[in-house]
């Protein structure tokens, strides 16, 4: 066993057997290419007229730096700096005489990656070209000249290609002239003017994929999870680009390019034995075309900004797992949150007043219906004023809050950007004499409309304002808070229902001079961090040195989002609810939301057998929470993703690369949902090959029934399953009571059984650990557990990754007092009948039996199961011995 560090303990587990204000989406709202002046312009535009100058070229260390030239305008001269970090390798382009400066988007990267720098060795140098090799990734780059190309290998095969095709086009600043094309110095958009005062200063350039016939991300959008192509194999465009510009979408379509709520400018693209990806981190208003081969051949894309600079990052890979860490190294791992943050969140817009909060909370109880956390939308408020309460319907919210904590709940009240302008309002009076608000272009306070009227904007791109706005989270000066009370960040595009595309203008003013359409992307990044932040500090304040890890859920996103917490989609019979509890169970964060106009939907409003289902939805969530919190805590750390696509787990198995109706949860569980109304069966896919060395196939187990798939009925492992590396790909039957998931064999399941109330009445229950074998009688799994919510445990979740991409350092001090109670064996050669456990440190015999999976009725025997073994998860090592009795020697796991 391996324990973990300060006030937490990991468990490693290695077992071996050796036997909302629109009604619905209106497309004219909303802009196309064709009407953002820089996109029309640069669409599918060419240009060879920029090269590097050779005598500029210089190499030194990890660094080589050039200036870029515009043939055909003298003016445009721009500074090249390409920065090895091993397998990550960064491009940077810059117009060293803007004034103003291009803007550079702050606060993303963090500090350490200057650590990860690795000298770059130069091959060969000629009059049009450089060749240079950093070999700790194993990758060499070619440097073409005129026009300028980027070509990155890895292990001698190519993989990106920059500018190959030509549309990297760098539009510099300049003076207005007479005759200028229109669009340059101002565009109109509806009623909107936006006076682009700074001109054209659009970037474009291009970037194919070698080999490859897949890409993914460049989220949020509801969108296939292979990107389907927007441009056709002869450069027709067959569809709008990829457009990435934060905005409120309500009721957004199923498919399509057009972008929602977040935007992170990061594509990946995957092929057997190689996943790759490209980081732009600007954050103004982008579009991104796709090409796909029809045949086999290279993705291509391009890449379209309003302002800003190229800052590119290639991402090497070479596996999944290294691609997502690389990009964690940059931007950070995914935030280890609370442990109630895991378990289910009941929200509507709105519970109305102390007393339906108090009847929602019971009801909970009196349906024996888990849950964590209940919210509060906009109306809880005097007036749409937020850190305020409406004392007519909630006058005592303290009191309030208490009562639901005193179960082992907490509750979350909604805080959005907008600020009321109401000079009675002492808070709003602060803000403005403070300066602390967004300008338009004049330098006045931008006035737009939202939830409350007439409202201002914190600029929170400036640390001094959210500095200033976290503080607005200590209890003194939210009144009515507790402790216990967290937060939801809504409406952070920002949403400006009077603006154009219900957002701010892109000629508003932030700190430094900085113009809106600079900043877009990751306004509401920034109000996040901020948001964070002051309940970090909150909670230093009241819980002491090691602090309060913050919950705040935000609507908006940018890349980094992810180190701060926790981000949704946005606003979205029976028979459907009750299949989205079955889904939602499985997802990184559950939670029910409701409109205000819509009928009410607490689980239990639909009658018994729709309230029997969602409730075994929502326990079989809260059976899951060691699991997804241990997963958490590798995403934490590495950030390795808790939802991942088949093809992250099974990366050389060609046929799952576009697959996106089964996932994983984790590297264990496969899920197989519903999605449909009125289906009872679903198509299953199960991956079999796992390593393109040992083609050792995957054995798989029914996760409600434990039975072997392709194995026989008594969950034994099969001959045949060696020799089947093809995916195993079925229709299963999906009655309403169910949805279908699988064990993956050679995987360790930690579970807590216990039907309890909430994630905090489970705290020290026992665990159940599933072990699910692969062909070869092996599994290995771990298990986090740590106090559930201080902050002082891992340094990551306040943006800081450790050195390595492993785990926690041990600590074998920390006694957590849980204890592992039952332990499931699935998969034993010849069935579960004829074993004995012995725990080999005391000698002692372990009560074993043959059982099922669960106690279900009607469940057949399929595991061999270890009762009452009471060995800790912390304290002291322990080591199992399984004994056939009956025709083979000993086995020690």
């Amino acid at each position: 066993m391996q324990f973990g560090n300060k006030s937490s303990v990991l468990i490693a587990l290695v077992f071996a057997l050796a036997v909302q204000d629109i009604a619905a989406f209106k497309g004219d709202d909303f802009k196309n290419c064709n009407d953002a002046a820089f996109c029309s312009r640069l669409r599918g535009n060419t240009s060879a007229s920029f090269g590097i100058d050779p005598k500029s070229v210089q190499v030194k260390g990890s660094t080589v730096t050039a200036k870029i030239s515009n043939s055909e305008d003298p003016k445009g001269i721009f500074d090249l700096v390409i920065t090895s970090h091993g397998n990550i390798i960064r491009m940077h382009i810059n117009e060293p005489a803007a004034k103003p400066a291009r803007y550079e988007v702050p606060d993303v990267l963090l500090p350490s990656i200057k650590n990860l720098q690795t000298p770059w060795t130069i091959v060969k140098k000629t009059a049009t070209k450089i060749k240079l090799r950093v070999d700790a990734a194993d990758a060499d780059i070619e440097l073409k000249f005129l026009p300028i190309q980027l070509i990155i290998d890895v292990a001698g095969k190519p993989l990106m290609s920059w500018n190959g095709a030509g549309n990297f086009i760098y539009e510099h600043r300049r003076l207005k002239q007479e005759g200028d094309p229109e669009g340059w110095w101002g565009e109109n958009y509806k009623t909107h003017h936006d006076s682009k005062p700074r001109g054209p200063e659009a970037i474009s350039w291009d970037l194919s994929f070698q080999g490859f016939d897949h890409v993914y991300g460049l989220p949020e959008r509801a969108k296939a999870l292979s990107l389907p192509p927007t441009r056709d194999s002869n450069g027709t465009y067959i569809s709008e680009p990829y457009r990435l510009y934060n905005l409120d979408v309500f009721e957004y379509l199923s498919d399509s390019p057009f972008g929602l709520y977040g935007s992170i400018p990061l594509l990946w693209a995957h092929r057997p034995g190689q996943t790759v990806g490209a980081f732009w981190l600007n954050a103004a208003e982008m579009y991104v075309d796709v090409e796909k081969p029809t045949s086999g051949g290279s993705v291509s894309t391009q890449w379209i900004a309003e302002s800003g600079v190229l800052d590119l990052f290639f991402l090497l890979g070479p596996s999944p797992a290294d691609a997502t860490s690389q990009f964690a190294q940059l931007t950070g791992g995914t935030a280890l949150p609370q442990t109630f943050a895991l378990g289910y969140h009941q929200c509507r817009w709105n519970y109305k007043d102390q007393e339906d909060v108090a009847a929602v909370d019971a009801g909970f109880d009196a349906h024996d219906i888990p849950y964590d956390v209940l919210w509060l939308d906009i109306e809880h408020t005097n007036g749409k004023r937020y850190f305020t309460w409406d004392a007519n319907y909630f006058p005592t919210p303290a009191q309030m809050q208490d009562g639901i904590a005193s179960r082992g709940r907490k509750m979350v009240t909604i805080v959005d950007p907008h600020i009321k302008r109401d000079t009675e309002w002492a808070f709003f009076n602060e803000a403005t004499e403070k300066n602390l608000f967004v300008k338009n272009k004049d330098g006045n306070d931008f006035d737009g409309w939202c939830w409350p009227g007439s409202s201002s904007y914190l600029d929170q791109t400036s640390p001094t304002v959210r500095s200033w706005w976290a503080d607005q989270f200590a209890l003194d000066k939210y009144i009515g808070s507790t402790k216990n009370l967290y937060i939801w960040n809504d409406m952070n595009e920002p949403s400006v229902f009077n603006g154009p595309e219900i957002t701010m203008h892109k000629d508003s003013l932030h700190n430094d001079g900085v113009e809106h359409r600079d900043v877009h992307n990751a306004y509401g990044y920034y109000y996040h961090m901020a948001t964070a932040d002051g309940l970090r500090r909150r909670g230093f304040t009241e819980q002491g040195p090691d602090g309060d890890r913050p919950f705040v859920l935000s609507r908006a996103f940018f890349a980094g989002s992810q180190r701060i917490g926790a981000i949704w989609t946005g606003d979205n019979d029976a028979e459907l609810m009750t299949r989205w509890y079955q889904l939602g169970a499985f997802y990184p964060f559950f939670r029910g939301h409701a409109h205000l106009e819509s009928k009410r939907r607490e689980p239990w409003l639909f009658g018994e057998e729709t309230t029997g289902h969602i409730r075994e939805a929502i326990r079989r969530r809260y059976r899951m929470l060691p699991y997804i919190y241990t997963l958490f805590l590798h995403a934490n750390v590495s950030g390795s993703p808790v939802m991942r696509p088949l093809w992250y787990e099974f990366p050389q198995d060609a046929s799952v690369v576009n697959e996106d109706k089964v996932f994983m949860l984790g590297n264990a569980i496969a899920v197989a949902p519903v999605l449909a109304q009125g289906e009872t069966s679903v198509r299953v896919v199960l991956p079999q090959e796992e390593s393109k060395d040992t083609r050792k196939s995957t054995v798989w187990y029914d996760g409600d029934t434990g039975t072997g798939i392709a194995g026989d009925a008594q969950g034994g492992r099969s001959s045949s399953l060696t020799s089947n590396t093809k995916p195993i790909e079925f229709t299963a039957p999906a009655p309403i009571n169910t949805i279908k998931h699988f064990l993956r064999g050679g995987t360790v399941v930690p579970l807590k059984e216990r039907a309890r109330r909430s994630s905090a009445a489970m705290a020290t229950d026992p665990v159940t650990l599933v072990i699910a074998l692969d062909s070869n009688g092996e599994a290995q799994g771990d298990l986090y557990v740590d106090d559930g919510h201080t902050d002082g445990i891992l340094k990551s979740v306040a943006g800081e990754l450790p050195k390595t991409a492993g785990l926690p350092v041990s600590n074998a001090d920390y006694v957590s007092g849980v204890m592992i109670d039952k332990i499931v064996v699935l998969g034993l050669v010849d069935g579960p009948e004829g074993w004995a456990v012995e725990e080999s440190v005391s000698g002692s015999r372990l009560e074993a039996a043959p059982g099922p999976l669960s106690l279900r009725p009607g469940l057949p025997n399929v595991a061999l199961i270890v009762r009452k073994a009471q060995l800790p998860v912390s304290g002291k090592d322990w080591e199992l011995k399984f004994l056939k009795t009956k025709g083979s020697a000993a086995s020690t796991a």
